[in-house]
């Protein structure tokens, strides 16, 4: 059940998920709407991973922050989301904190699966931007009965072709580097250094 809480009344996880959120949204890019919005999602794993609305002026590519939060966790490999905070506020004349912000449709649907693909109902926090005003819901109840990988059978079939696609990455770093594990990012610090 959905339920209006306080700053004060989240457990020091959440606390720091709704703060992680607001900082997120200063790295908006958000010359056409004015407002700014910051996401910030927690997985299995207890890691944070951030996002901010990017907008475009062709409309229809913007990035929401939550998708954008979201994406940083896959790109992480870490894709066991268990909870999700969404901040917003317009930042332009006239400026307000003071509406609460939560997910669009669209982002709502990749909650969804990423719940899905958890096994989880996330908890997602929506936020004013002066969070003097916190919602704290599921994300099934925020998008009931929704469509996602159950309905087409396909629950337990991701963990196997991530399985397979690590596999065939794997194969294809052999044969790009010659069966050498290629360098991490220190090596290659060390290397542009020597090099000058």
């Amino acid at each position: 059940m959905s339920r209006t809480v306080t700053i004060a009344e989240l457990d020091q996880a959440d606390r720091h998920l709704v703060e992680k959120a607001l900082h997120a949204s200063i790295h908006a890019y958000a010359p056409y709407s004015g407002f700014a919005v910051g996401a910030a999602v927690r997985t299995r794993s207890a890691k944070t991973y951030a996002g901010a609305n990017l907008e475009n002026a062709s409309y229809g590519v913007t990035i929401c922050a939550e998708i954008a939060a979201t994406t940083a966790a896959n790109s992480a490999g870490d894709q066991e989301i268990e909870a999700i905070a969404i901040v917003g506020h317009k930042f332009t004349t006239p400026q307000d904190s003071s509406q609460l912000v939560t997910p669009c449709g669209r982002c709502r649907q990749v909650i969804f699966e990423a719940a899905q693909v958890a096994k989880t109902d996330v908890r997602v926090f929506s936020c004013s931007g002066d969070l003097s005003k916190i919602m704290e819901s599921t994300i099934s109840e925020l998008l009931p009965a929704a469509f996602g990988p159950a309905n087409l059978g396909l629950t337990e079939v991701w963990p196997k072709m991530r399985a397979k696609l690590r596999s065939a990455v794997a194969k294809l770093r052999a044969n790009a580097f010659g069966g050498a594990a290629r360098p991490r990012h220190k090596g290659r610090r060390k290397r542009l250094a020597a090099s000058g």
